[in-house]
């Protein structure tokens, strides 16, 4: 079983405390003012109807009233994300301002885009990583395949006839997949879309030959039967689909989930941070969340700050070395 799938002990037993309303759990909130001067600010910093922003919405709530505060949502979007971000990292640190983050603009942009104005290792500090999605490879029903092992033998015999469509030059769905066909060894043609929508309805006119997303976007047209799922980018298989491979099925440990979490200013105290974690990580756990999040692909995570922190600095260098390695431009 991947990683994702476990808790920080010691963080879900404070929670639990925390939750069923233990003296000892409350004192640790009432040791302070913050939050009692005024609401907190959540920026998100894409449109609502995002999928962050699907995640940010679901543990409002329970934070909001474990920490006995107004949380205001505020979509600062633009720019995929960058917008928002940069009105986070210029934030105060005092622990009013929460931004929700995912792996695009933390992990992907910094290798990708010039003159980012802001630098996600020293700009900000990780909270909590709420949720993981997973990829998927579909392919079309005209294709010459029907599967992930027959898509890359026809591949290796038809050099660079492979069509695949992502949603972007440089994006998290594009690079994870060059990874996978520079380890396996074929060659393929990139066509870059500028959404989910046109990709999966181009994928299912047989217009190109396969496609990498996120599940979701893909899910109702697998559903009708007018495209093909190949693979998955999940640890294990997965129990709405148990007849899809994985990709480590065909590359021992190659796992790939996007995230998405939770930052702070970089000069908030850590008193702060792992009182916002401990809330938000209720709420991941309070009953139907996860129900919730598995009907947009995802899976609850409930981890500490610190296992976040490393996670982002292990992706920002993997992506780092991946654009590199692609020879990608960042412009």
């Amino acid at each position: 079983m991947s990683d994702q799938h476990y808790f920080d002990r010691r963080a879900f037993l404070k929670i639990a405390a925390l939750a069923s309303g233990l003296p000892f759990a409350r004192e640790g909130f009432a040791q302070t003012a913050w939050p009692k001067a005024k609401p907190i600010r959540l920026i998100v910093p894409f449109p609502p109807g995002n999928t962050i922003d699907i995640v940010a919405r679901l543990v409002q709530p329970k934070v909001s009233e474990i920490l006995e505060q107004s949380i205001v949502i505020d979509n600062i979007a633009g720019a995929y994300g960058r917008i928002g971000m940069t009105a986070i990292a210029r934030a105060s640190g005092d622990g009013y301002t929460i931004g929700a983050v995912q792996g695009g603009p933390m992990i992907v942009q910094p290798h990708t885009v010039k003159n980012l104005p802001y630098n996600t290792i020293t700009d900000f500090i990780p909270v909590a990583v709420s949720a993981w999605n997973y990829n998927a490879l579909a392919g079309s029903n005209t294709a010459p395949f029907k599967t992930i092992q027959e898509m890359v033998t026809w591949a290796k015999a038809n050099p660079n006839k492979l069509t695949v469509g992502s949603t972007g030059e440089g994006g998290f769905s594009h690079l994870w997949f060059e990874d996978f066909r520079r380890q396996v060894g074929f060659t393929y043609t990139h066509v870059p879309y500028k959404g989910t929508a046109g990709l999966a309805t181009d994928l299912g006119a047989g217009e190109i030959m396969a496609a990498v997303d996120g599940i979701s976007g893909f899910a109702p047209f697998i559903k009708a039967g007018n495209v093909r799922l190949l693979a998955t980018t999940n640890g294990t298989r997965l129990a709405e689909w148990p007849g899809v491979p994985t990709l480590s099925e065909v590359i021992p440990g190659f796992v790939v989930n996007g995230w998405f979490g939770f930052v702070v200013p970089a000069k908030t105290s850590m008193e702060i941070v792992n009182k916002i974690n401990l809330a938000i990580n209720a709420a991941i756990q309070a009953p139907g969340v996860a129900e919730k999040l598995a009907t947009y692909g995802l899976i609850g995570v409930a981890q500490s700050p610190e296992y976040f922190d490393a996670l982002n600095k292990k992706d920002h260098q993997r992506y780092g070395d991946l654009v590199k390695a692609i020879g990608i431009i960042p412009q």
